[in-house]
Parts: C-alpha cells; structure tokens; sequence
C-alpha cells in the first residue's frame, strides 16, 4: 500500500476550506488539466456522507473512470471518500480540518494500492504516486485560491 501525506495552510475559515474540498464544481474546476469530469451520482454542489460520484478524466492518456462513496463525514473536521469501482485495487482518500491561529489546516492522508502484482508497484513507482501527488497538489492550491478569496 502507498500513501500519500500533504498538508495545505489556508487562510480562510474552516467552514469555507471544509465546503470547497467536498464541491464536486470546485473539484471539476481544479482537476481541468485531466478533463476530469462527474458524470455520475452527485454530478454538482455538495456532496455528502453515504453518496456516490463517479468520475471521468483522463490520465495517462487514456479516459478512465472511478466510482468514489462519502463513507465518512464529521462537518467541519473530516470526510472519507472511498473507490467503490474503479482501477485501484484499493483507495482511501481521507480529508482532515483543524482551524489554528486563524488559518485552517488542511490534511490530505491517500492510501492505495495497484492491481497487477509487481507489475502494478513498478508503475506506481515510477509514475503513478507522482502523478497523484502533483494532482493533489494542484487540487489543494485551486482550493486555497477559492478558499481565500471567497
């Protein structure tokens, strides 16, 4: 299993961080580099504990999907979002909030593991845990920017 530790400061309230991090709108806008899009279940908005989003974008050039469930949510200091379909063999993407000294600190924890065998942690490897963090990284800076400047 691969895991993936990023911490982002924000300045803005916790409420606002927490509200943009589970906007599919918002993800949709910070994940364009990938045409990621929702094309099922909670497709705009909020998304909320117990519902599903099912993803389309493109990585490694080829369009893939993944079905994500909201498994765990405690307003405003984390959620869970989980693969229910998809091509991990594995994944967990947990979100975590705490507000300090006016900031909120935004905690991202994944946790995944590939298919295919030795073949799967060559790739991840060489390519695939990069891949996500850059992502993930990107993601959390349009979430600042939102975040900050609402």
């Amino acid at each position: 299993m691969t895991t993936i530790q990023l911490a982002t400061a924000i300045n803005a309230p916790i409420q606002i961080v927490f509200d943009y991090a589970r906007n599919i709108d918002t993800h949709q806008q910070s994940a364009s580099k990938t045409s990621e899009v929702a094309i099922a279940g909670t497709t705009h908005g909020l998304i909320n504990k117990g519902e599903t989003v099912t993803w389309r974008g493109k990585h490694f050039s080829f369009f893939l999907q993944h079905q994500s469930i909201i498994s765990q949510m405690e307003p405003y200091s984390y959620f869970v979002d989980e693969q229910l379909k998809g091509h991990f063999k594995s994944f967990k993407h947990q979100h975590f909030f705490e507000e300090i000294d006016g900031q909120t600190i935004m905690k991202d924890v994944m946790e995944y593991e590939t298919p295919f065998g030795i073949f799967g942690k060559l790739f991840d490897i060489m390519m695939l845990k990069n891949h996500l963090t850059n992502f993930l990284l990107h993601r959390n800076a349009h979430l600042k920017i939102v975040s900050e400047n609402s």
